[in-house]
């Protein structure tokens, strides 16, 4: 089971545009495995953030999130697919138009 707020930091990646990693703040990246920091590149901050059941965030389910952030120490969000970024407007175009 999950603590109730965990503090995580967030790092895009300056090797793919969309890609970030998401790890516990206490621990940073000690248990993601070097060929995908490799991959990854020097890790940038792009933000700090607090973390619990109820929060909602963009493109990531928060308790899928933070399972894995539990279970491996950390989470890689992988940019999307043009399809999948079509969609994500489609999506809140008719959200803002249902007012």
């Amino acid at each position: 089971m999950s603590k109730a707020k965990t503090l995580c930091t967030v790092y895009r990646s300056p090797k793919s545009e969309g890609m970030y990693l998401y790890v516990p703040k206490d621990e940073d990246t000690a248990r993601v495995p070097e060929p995908l920091l490799k991959r990854f590149g020097k890790p940038e901050l792009a933000m700090t953030l607090v973390l619990h059941a109820e929060k909602t965030l963009a493109r990531v389910d928060v308790n899928q999130l933070l399972a894995e952030l539990e279970d491996k120490g950390f989470y890689l969000q992988m940019p999307l697919r043009p399809e999948q970024y079509m969609q994500e407007i489609r999506n809140k175009n008719t959200e803002g138009n249902s007012g």
